[in-house]
């Protein structure tokens, strides 16, 4: 399957969310959005972004994965023009919800990483690191207590954070592509 074909399918955030959240979801990713704040130094990290990078994101407005990631996403992208963000339906695409399967199940948000002339990168997804470390702190807590909105506040800049450290990745594998720095005489 070409997942880059499906990229130019694909919606920019605000007219994904116009498309698929109801006024209770979108509600619910603007919170998120409004609350997920870069620091100066990821500005700067993603300003001196200077490979286009599309970036595919499989999602589900329902989903609460998505509403708690995605909008960083859209953070990135608004912070540096090199980056080309777009969403697809998860249940409108099944193709790639197919394609895109971890673990043998249908997760999301699911990030596909092209370069500027629509070569696979990378993929990353459903959750950080972070957020697997909450969950098993849950499950198995360990006694060092925090408050729910702390430990909230906390886990969406880690999570933030995590996300951004794969889009710099990503970067810099295309400034460092042999390919690409030939193409651009860099």
């Amino acid at each position: 399957m070409n997942l880059f074909g499906k990229f130019q399918l694909g919606h920019p955030y605000n007219d994904f969310l116009d498309r698929y959240a109801t006024p209770e979801q979108r509600n619910r990713w603007q919170q998120v959005h409004e609350e997920i704040q870069l620091t100066e130094a990821q500005r700067q990290l993603l300003g001196s972004f200077r490979r286009t990078m599309s970036v595919l994101c499989l999602a589900g407005a329902w989903c609460g994965d998505c509403i708690n990631q995605c909008p960083a996403f859209d953070r990135f992208a608004e912070a540096s023009p090199s980056i080309q963000l777009r969403f697809l339906d998860r249940d409108d695409h099944p193709d790639v919800q197919r394609q895109l399967q971890i673990n043998g199940g249908n997760r999301v948000p699911v990030l596909v990483f092209f370069s500027e002339d629509g070569f696979e990168v990378a993929r990353y997804g459903e959750r950080t690191l972070s957020q697997y470390r909450q969950m098993m702190q849950i499950q198995c807590p360990q006694g060092d207590y925090q408050s729910p909105e702390r430990q909230r506040r906390e886990l969406l800049s880690q999570v933030t954070q995590e996300w951004l450290d794969q889009f710099e990745r990503v970067q810099w594998l295309l400034c460092l592509s042999p390919r690409l720095r030939q193409k651009h005489g860099d």
